[in-house]
Order: C-alpha cells, then structure tokens, then sequence
C-alpha cells in the first residue's frame, strides 16, 4: 500500500551524517516503520525530543509529508556546552500513499518521541460480495 519515493536514501543518509543537521531548505530524514494492522495502515516516526508543537502533518492528493524541527534547548548565560552529539535542526519524510487508502481519515498520536499516524483503508479497497443473477435466482460470489 505504500510506495518507495526515494532509492537513494541510504546515500542520502550517509551524506546528511556527514554534512550535519537539517536545515528547512535541506532537511534530514527521519526513520519510520510502516505495517498493516487490520484494516488500516500504521506509519511510526522517530523523532525523540521534538515537541508536539514543532511537527507539521500535511497529505496533499496521496502525498504524506512530515516536518518537525528539533530546537536547542534553551540554556542560561553561564553554561559551557561540553559535548553535543544530538542532532538539531528539521526533520522530514514524504511518503506516496495508494489509492486504496483513506487519507481524510487519518489519526496522528505523538507520544515517548514517536509519532504514529494509522491511516484506514478505503471502502472501495475491501473484499465484497457480488451478487449474480442465474436464471431466475441469484448467485453469490466472493469478490
């Protein structure tokens, strides 16, 4: 149900570990885990230490795009920063949902820094019955 964008995303890891954070002209991906549960699709993003605020949602068409920005932590005048290995910056992921998917949908939950959206599964794309007609009775089928 969901479809690859990018076949290039562990050069494109690799690189933005090189090169640094995100910025929002450039950001970094974050990594996700996508399965079926049921009749809807669950999407699970990391993205430990960003407030709820600073995550933006956005579906256009069948287009899934999240941003968050992880922001320094604000520190008082007399602190001297030892060691920062916690990236910063912006954060974002685009996935291409199918068809069969109800994007209108969609419940997002941000908690323990993950962010699960469950996306339902279109009526149009459950199995149905069809009913035929075979003489003068009906017939019917499993679609």
């Amino acid at each position: 149900m969901l479809m690859r964008t990018d076949p290039f995303r562990e050069l494109d890891r690799m690189t933005q570990h090189l090169l640094g954070p995100g910025t929002w002209s450039r950001p970094a991906t974050m990594p996700m885990d996508a399965y079926r549960e049921g009749d809807q699709y669950v999407v699970a993003f990391d993205i430990p230490g960003v407030t709820a605020d600073a995550i933006d949602i956005d579906v256009e068409r069948n287009m899934l795009t999240v941003k968050a920005e992880r922001r320094p932590v604000v520190k008082a005048d007399d602190v001297q920063m030892e060691l920062s290995e916690r990236p910063l910056g912006v954060f974002s992921r685009q996935i291409v949902l199918a068809d069969t998917l109800d994007t209108e949908h969609i419940n997002a939950d941000y908690d323990a820094g993950v962010l699960t959206l469950r996306i339902p599964i279109a009526e149009r794309a459950k199995p149905r019955k069809i009913s035929i007609g075979v003489g003068n009775g009906h017939k019917e089928i499993s679609g």
